[in-house]
């Protein structure tokens, strides 16, 4: 049994990040959507919360000791409470400094890490998910050859977040093709390598603020150097487990505000001479959506747990983000019912949160924790 009694920082962190979502993120997230990106100041404002700094020790410019899984739900909760596209912004440099810091090697930390902790938004950038039907991360299609000094990289990845403006990405890449998740190693590839394409654009139905992007790796070569953790690898199983658990915890963070969103609409909207919400149907609708977003909760935060103390939890943050990948949609669609009609229109949040929801199915490794 784990107690998830919050410590005081964790208490700070979650008013500090809740503060920031409802103050400055929510109130432009119609905007952001509209226009299609993160305004330059949330970017700034958001930045200045440290979230990643206050997850690195000082030796690599940071303020902290090593990330806690329990922290960063907390935070990413809090997050995409505010706005879903503008989390997933400001959390997509954590999959870079997360692995970097959990699996790389001494000098490859001291290299990247410090970048990650400057004044300026660093937009690095992780490559993992595949443009392929039925893509799984244990099977990937993307391989890195080794050839002498080098790798050899080919593939295509994307939801790439923020490609454009990276200067370095993380590159998955099966080494072993056939050997599953042991299989998968991860690399360091600069923009701008010879025969590295960043696609336009992506056209998403969702997420419509955060820039994604297909990446096109023909005969990329990285230095033997540039391979995360050195010979060693990495333990990808627990770097996929870390973003899986973010993953869920951003969707539990924008289905409790829908959930919230459709309590308060049911007891102010009145027909026929009486609150909506005074009607059973509608009534048990919103308990079923507070039961959701409490249970993908505990799944979360028992698998983070077990994470922090050093224990298996593989299996439990596929759990939980499977769980919370059904639980936001079923969520999302029941605000849109609540609202009726209203629901569907644009100058009302619940479409925005329902084309948001849908994405979460398809997505792995964005953000990590």
């Amino acid at each position: 049994m784990f107690s998830f009694e919050l410590s005081e920082e964790q208490v700070m962190v979650r008013d500090t990040i809740a503060d920031f979502a409802r103050e400055i993120m929510e109130p432009q997230m119609r905007e952001c959507d509209e226009q299609g990106a993160v305004s330059p100041e949330i970017i700034k404002q958001g930045w200045g919360l440290e979230i990643i700094p206050s997850m690195l020790p000082e030796e690599y410019g940071g303020f902290g000791e090593e990330p806690s899984a329990m922290t960063g739900a907390i935070a990413a909760e809090e997050l995409a409470y505010g706005d879903l596209s503008t989390a997933m912004h400001l959390l997509s440099p954590t999959t870079f400094a997360y692995s970097m810091l959990l699996e790389g090697t001494e000098e490859q930390k001291k290299e990247h890490l410090p970048r990650l902790c400057g004044e300026d938004f660093p937009a690095a950038s992780a490559a993992l998910v595949e443009p392929h039907y039925n893509f799984c991360p244990s099977t990937l299609r993307t391989t890195a050859v080794p050839d002498g000094d080098e790798y050899v990289i080919e593939g295509k990845k994307c939801f790439v977040p923020l490609a454009r403006e990276a200067s370095l990405f993380l590159v998955f890449a099966a080494t072993t093709p056939g050997s599953g998740f042991a299989g998968v190693d991860t690399f360091l590839v600069p923009a701008g390598t010879e025969g590295l394409t960043v696609s336009d654009r992506e056209k998403n139905m969702g997420l419509k603020a955060l820039e994604t992007f297909e990446l096109e790796f023909k005969n990329v070569r990285v230095p033997r150097a540039n391979k995360l953790g050195g010979e060693r690898g990495i333990d990808f199983q627990k770097l996929l487990g870390r973003s899986r658990l973010a993953l869920a915890a951003l969707a539990i963070g924008m289905a409790k505000r829908a959930t919230e969103h459709s309590r308060d609409y049911a007891t102010q909207r009145v027909a026929f001479g009486e609150p909506i919400g005074s009607r059973q149907a509608i009534a048990f609708m919103i308990a079923e959506m507070a039961i959701e977003v409490d249970a993908a909760r505990m799944l979360v935060w028992d698998a983070a747990c077990k994470c922090d103390k050093g224990r298996e939890f593989a299996k439990e943050a596929a759990l939980a983000k499977t769980y919370a990948d059904k639980m936001v949609m079923r969520v999302c669609d029941n605000s849109v019912q609540v609202m009726g009609g209203h629901g569907y229109v644009r100058e009302n949040p619940p479409e925005l949160w329902f084309r948001n929801a849908r994405g979460f199915c398809a997505l792995e490794g964005l953000v990590m924790l």
